[in-house]
């Protein structure tokens, strides 16, 4: 049994790609917001430049709230219907020129090739491309099958320091692990 060992190369891997702070299960909003408090702590504590840990923070919100919406992994309390658990990953790091906020998660095979049309047409816009599309689509009415205002992805890009990046992998019957990462 190498438990300690086993453990331990693990953190180290996650500590060699630069990760300060990773989060792999199910969320909820009491999770997100419990995350959110430790992970602003960590950056003040850090000295990290007030602006630039708003950004971070914003982009992890964005992203873990995308997880909690979109993930077709959930857990539902059937009584309520209010009561929600989504399977995902989100990690921050640090890289020499800053920080970078990955996260992850399975979505349905469909969803992943709209994403994937709406995230390359966003990788060729520039900052004024962005905050064009983000107002327009502020002003239309929320698609049918949209949980939220449709312009988290939107507000990650325009947020991110560099274009952000994105991966999909099949992963089983119609299911893709989608994962999307953006720098600060």
């Amino acid at each position: 049994m190498h438990l300690a060992r086993d453990y331990f190369e693990f953190q180290r891997l996650t500590g060699n790609r630069g990760l300060i702070f990773s989060f792999v299960g199910f969320l909820s909003e009491g999770i997100l917001y419990s995350l959110g408090e430790a992970l602003k702590q960590k950056m003040t504590l850090e000295d990290t430049d007030a602006n630039v840990t708003k950004r971070v923070f914003s982009v992890f919100v964005e992203q873990v709230q995308n997880i909690l919406r979109y993930s077709s992994e959930r857990l539902i309390d059937p009584p309520s219907q209010a009561t929600a658990l989504s399977s995902g990953m989100v990690s921050v790091g640090r890289e020499a020129d800053g920080f970078f906020v990955v996260c992850g998660n399975v979505v349905r095979e469909q969803e992943a090739i709209a994403l994937d049309q709406r995230l390359s047409a966003m990788a060729k816009m520039d900052k004024t491309e962005l905050k064009a599309l983000y107002k327009e689509k502020l002003r239309e009415p929320a698609e049918s099958d949209s949980i939220g205002g449709n312009v988290g992805l939107i507000e990650i890009a325009r947020r991110s320091s560099r274009p952000i990046e994105f991966d999909f992998v099949p992963v089983g019957q119609q299911q893709t692990f989608f994962c999307l990462k953006a720098y600060i």
